[in-house]
């Protein structure tokens, strides 16, 4: 029995694979008229489709059934982080955060950060790959890098924190929060992550007075990548829809 393949295809109406897509079907999977295919809009359907046409450089397919999903989880989960020096560690926290199921993706560039330019196209490549491998039917939103003040000062529903290592600022542990009967099984959830060095005190104090909850990861020191996951994993299954799967065989 075949693998199923999945596409990223935005724009189902128009018939036609985009042009990388339609590459690595044409040049890598090598299908051919008559393959079935399926599609994925990242706005939460799956498509079947089977390929129409086959040509050196384009692959049309006509949509057989449109597979409308459950979402995975009940609320909206956004991750807010200070991208790491070394880029590689943030390509990977983003292709395996998108594996385990989020919403939004945001940069911040803090007092303390080390890199200030990320570019948000490769990211965006990767977390398509991640969608197409983990077949997510939504594909988390990737925004630009933003100042601190900015991000904060913006408004916003649901529980939002700000993960940080200083002792003199009561910080409620992550967990805990989100297990609290003040907060809604299906809230949405914004989370920040600071760069190496940590968000600076001011930056923190700031943020609480835009209403963010100081919070703690735990125990250890975890890396600025790993404190993202690890922030992702908790807020996901702490939302997670068990009634939910995927619609398809």
């Amino acid at each position: 029995m075949k693998e199923s393949r999945y596409f990223f295809v935005p724009e189902t109406d128009k018939g036609i694979l985009p042009e990388e897509e339609s590459q690595h079907a044409l040049r890598v999977l090598r299908l051919t008229e008559g393959d079935d295919i399926y599609l994925i809009d990242g706005r939460g359907s799956f498509y079947h489709a089977v390929v129409s046409m086959a040509t050196s450089k384009k692959c049309c397919y006509d949509v057989l059934e449109v597979m409308p999903q459950s979402r995975l989880w009940k609320s909206h989960i956004h991750l807010a982080m200070a991208p790491t020096k070394n880029i590689d560690r943030v390509e990977w926290m983003a292709e395996k955060a998108t594996e385990i199921g989020f919403d939004e993706l945001s940069f911040l560039n803090c007092r303390f950060s080390e890199r200030r330019v990320v570019k948000c196209g490769r990211i965006e490549k990767i977390v398509v790959s991640a969608v197409k491998q983990s077949r997510k039917a939504w594909k988390p939103v990737v925004n630009e890098m933003m100042n601190f003040e900015e991000f904060v000062c913006q408004p916003r529903k649901g529980v939002k924190c700000i993960a940080h290592c200083y002792e003199e600022v009561a910080r409620t542990d992550f967990y805990d929060l989100l297990q609290s009967p003040d907060v809604l099984p299906d809230e949405d959830i914004t989370i920040m992550i600071g760069p190496e060095g940590d968000f600076s005190i001011d930056e923190v104090r700031m943020a609480e007075s835009h209403g963010f909850i100081s919070i703690s990861l735990g125990e250890c020191r975890l890396r600025t990548e790993t404190a993202c996951l690890f922030a992702v994993t908790i807020a996901q299954l702490s939302r997670r829809n068990c009634s939910a799967g995927h619609n398809v065989k």
